[in-house]
């Protein structure tokens, strides 16, 4: 794609253009990396005192009944439910890449339960439709992503957030239940 478009330049005339844009682009691509660094350190540091101060078995206590009824494979192991509601907890705060490590434990915890073998389980397969859909309370990426792209109010989408995230979410576990990959 970066040859096509530097010979479509270079045939167009606009080639200074593509070397004045390379640098720009490069600086701007660091600027947002780093402040997304920054908003993942800080909570992936919120989310490890959430886990140790106890506040992640309590939202495990409150999520019991959903996983159970998600994931009923997992349903007699507390280290699971924990994995997996810490990645829904992070998922429902819009963390993102955040989430992935949590969801990565989660998928391990759930592999040893099935014995450790190198297939995909039905719970798996739900989980991992659950967290690709995942319902966002607070969109703290897609906030980070307009505030960085000069938005004044990068939190305006919240309600749009809300709806499209639960829509997404119920079709997609929906539909992974009923082609039978949520089944036992």
């Amino acid at each position: 794609m970066i040859l096509f478009s530097v010979i479509c330049a270079f045939f167009g005339g606009k080639l200074p253009d593509i070397t004045s844009a390379i640098p720009a682009g490069g600086a701007q691509a660091v600027e947002l990396c780093l402040k997304f660094l920054g908003m993942l350190c800080l909570w992936c540091g919120i989310m490890n005192i959430a886990e140790k101060s106890g506040l992640c078995k309590m939202i495990s206590r409150l999520l019991s009944p959903i996983i159970d009824f998600l994931l009923p494979g997992i349903k007699n192991s507390r280290e699971a439910k924990n994995a997996v509601s810490m990645n829904v907890t992070a998922n429902l705060l819009g963390l993102g890449n955040a989430a992935t490590p949590l969801g990565i434990n989660a998928v391990k915890q759930m592999k040893r339960l099935g014995g450790n073998k190198n297939t995909v389980t039905a719970d798996m397969a739900v989980f991992v439709v659950m967290n690709t859909a995942a319902l966002k309370i607070i969109p703290t990426t897609v906030a980070a992503l307009r505030s960085a792209a000069g938005s004044e109010k990068p939190m305006d989408i919240i309600f749009c957030v809300w709806i499209s995230s639960a829509l997404s979410m119920i079709a997609a576990v929906s539909l992974a239940k009923l082609t039978g990959r949520g089944k036992k």
